[in-house]
């Protein structure tokens, strides 16, 4: 298979299933947003149909392609745990995941959806450097 395919088919199918919902729903596809409120919300139904819809188009792509996605790089559990909580903070902090700000927010042409892109991107580098230096965790 062409190295392009899946990732374009998977670009294809965020952006359908995120303008999908915003006509359905009329709910932008933030998933920490989704995530949260199908613990919070009272709309709950929808959140857990979505969730369950990423997760299943995620299985399904595995059967029908074939290939896994990559274990994690070896990094110890603690180290993953911390990260996932960062990333959290991170996104209550800044109103917003990169699905929220990256995917749909750029697509409305949302400036703070582009800051918030930026900085996202621009912590993730310097993240991956740091990580290289201290850990010696190759990304």
């Amino acid at each position: 298979m062409n190295q392009y395919i899946a990732p374009l088919a998977g670009g294809l199918l965020l952006g359908l299933s995120a303008i999908w919902l915003l006509i359905s729903v009329g709910r932008v596809a933030g998933i920490s947003g989704i995530v949260w409120g199908s613990i919070t919300g009272p709309d709950r139904n929808w959140r857990w149909l979505f969730i369950a819809g990423l997760l299943l188009g995620g299985a399904v792509t595995h059967m029908v392609i074939g290939q896994s996605i990559p274990a994690p790089s070896g990094a110890p559990l603690w180290l993953l745990a911390m990260s996932g909580m960062l990333v959290g903070i991170g996104t209550r902090m800044g109103g917003g995941c990169t699905s929220g700000h990256g995917v749909c927010g750029l697509g409305r042409r949302s400036p703070r959806s582009l800051v918030a892109t930026l900085t996202f991107m621009a912590f993730g580098v310097i993240t991956v450097f740091v990580l290289q230096l201290i850990n010696g965790v190759s990304s």
